[in-house]
Formats: structure tokens, sequence, C-alpha cells
């Protein structure tokens, strides 16, 4: 067998099945820069300059995404504090459910998510828990063909309210 593991995870295009489904996630693929701005429990601000590369996987049925940051281009950036990571995310259709199975692995800070993620409006809204079971939204809005605001809200009254803890505005790094 000459495939790599990489040609077998790959698919150049959505599966033709699915394609106006997985277009929800599909008009991502590509790479994209991001400024990252994280705002801690005490109202302290870090920021950062990411990436974010999405791709069809596994016969076009998923997208994966991998997010990085610091971007690798850009080094340490002090205004990042402790704050990196390097994670990927696994997008699956379900066409019973008519909704997204979302599975976020983050190994460098052993932080995990499994989320369901549907269209809302315009908007994408992914709700589920993290490793430790504290609930998490996260939502991309504002999307157009080169941009979107991606952000990271948890709740500590099962989704009562939720505080902003993540917001990334990202720009398409190849302009389509």
């Amino acid at each position: 067998m000459t495939d790599t593991f990489a040609e077998a995870l790959h698919s150049d295009a959505p599966n033709p099945d699915l394609a106006e489904k997985l277009n929800l996630y599909g008009r991502f693929i590509g790479a994209w820069t991001f400024d990252a701005t994280r705002i801690l429990e005490d109202g302290t601000k870090l920021t950062g300059r990411g990436e974010v590369h999405f791709g069809w996987v596994l016969e076009g049925k998923a997208v994966q995404d991998i997010w990085i940051l610091p971007a690798r281009n850009t080094g340490v950036q002090a205004s990042l504090g402790p704050w990196t990571f390097y994670g990927t995310t696994l997008r699956v259709y379900d066409p019973g459910a008519d909704a997204w199975h979302i599975f976020w692995s983050d190994p460098r800070n052993q932080y995990y998510s499994r989320q369901l993620g549907r269209a809302e409006g315009d908007s994408i809204v992914q709700i589920g828990t993290d490793g430790g079971g504290s609930s998490v939204r996260w939502s991309f809005s504002r999307i157009t063909e080169n941009s979107f605001r991606w952000l990271g809200e948890r709740s500590h009254d099962g989704g009562a309210t939720w505080r902003i803890e993540v917001e990334f505005l990202a720009r398409r790094a190849t302009p389509t």
C-alpha cells in the first residue's frame, strides 16, 4: 500500500450526496489567520495572532480543522501570557439529527470538548460540554466569504447565562 495517512484522511471535495448540508462548515475550507482575545474571569485581556486550517476528510463526509495560537510564523507573543493551543476539531454531519457532532481535542493543554452544532439564522452555534463537565457554547457569526467571528462562551449555571471567554476575528489567508 503506497497511500500515506494524509492521503487516506484528506478528501478533495465534499461527498456529493451530502454536499448541500456539508456546506455549513465546508465554506470555511482553506487557510485563515485570526486575531485572538481571551477575557479572563478578572477582566484581564490576552491577545495574539493565530491560524486555522479547514479541510475535507473521511471520504468528504466530515470537516477537520487545526487551530494554532500563536501562529507558527509569529514566534512567542508576550501578550498571550500562558494562553496557547494547538488542537483539532472533527466535525461530522449526522443526517438523522440534521446536526453536526463536534469533537475538539487540544493535546497541548489536555482540553477536550464535545458539542452539537447547527445553523441558527446566519450563524452556527455549537452547544456542549468540556472535559470538566462545564457547559460551553462556541459560535461562528458575521460569516462572509473571507471573514468570520468565532466566540467561545462558558456557563456555570447550566446555560441560563453565558460569559464570553474568547473571541477570534478571522480572515481568509488567501482570499477567494
